[in-house]
């Protein structure tokens, strides 16, 4: 009978393996530091630790990574516009919904919310990116609007208007929210709340 061998079995070499997620996260992070544009499959490659051909694996084109980094940012953004709709019929109580919700998504996406926030519309993708986000405006103002109607919040300021200063609030998060700081993220819509639809209320 063969002796049995307690040795420990050898290290395996090579380099360490990523699945599409893990690469999505390190590409969103280096188009964030080094801008989209500026960055090429060679940099995502080289940040990996992959030859091209494997980083071709996980993905078709840079563009691919970069749709699939902006869909997640503005899937969960349409789906807090969504629940708020479906949950409230106040018109004020949504538009509060929706802060709080933006609020969790920027700081639980706050890589991919980012890079939304930076596109400039240099690509298809990028284009069809800021079409939804013009979409998803539309749709706060019509309810800042709503609520304007209602007589909650004061009118003597455009909805339009509300709107891009209540989420120029909020977009402004991601410059300098940072995960497991001090802030925490819930009390953070919170104060949002405190510092821009109680200002909005009619008096």
């Amino acid at each position: 009978m063969a002796a049995h061998d307690d040795s420990p079995a050898p290290a395996r070499r090579g380099r360490p393996g990523y699945d599409r997620e893990q690469v999505l996260r390190v590409a969103v992070t280096v188009f964030n530091e080094q801008g989209y544009d500026a960055t090429s499959i060679s940099d995502l490659a080289a940040k990996l630790g992959l030859t091209k051909s494997a980083l071709y694996h996980h993905f078709e084109s840079k563009s691919a990574i970069l749709a699939l980094a902006l869909d997640d940012a503005l899937d969960a953004l349409e789906a807090v516009v969504d629940e708020a709709e479906a949950a409230h019929t106040e018109a004020s109580e949504r538009l509060r919904s929706i802060v709080r919700g933006a609020v969790r998504v920027l700081t639980a996406k706050l890589p991919s919310v980012t890079l939304l926030l930076r596109v400039r519309g240099n690509s298809e993708v990028e284009l069809a990116a800021l079409d939804r986000r013009r979409v998803f405006d539309q749709r706060v103002t019509a309810i800042v609007r709503e609520a304007q109607r209602e007589g909650l919040i004061r009118d003597d300021i455009s909805a339009a208007v509300a709107t891009r200063l209540l989420f120029g609030m909020i977009n402004s998060v991601v410059e300098w929210y940072r995960p497991g700081g001090a802030v925490d993220p819930a009390e953070l819509g919170e104060d949002v709340l405190r510092v821009t639809l109680d200002g909005l209320q009619s008096r």
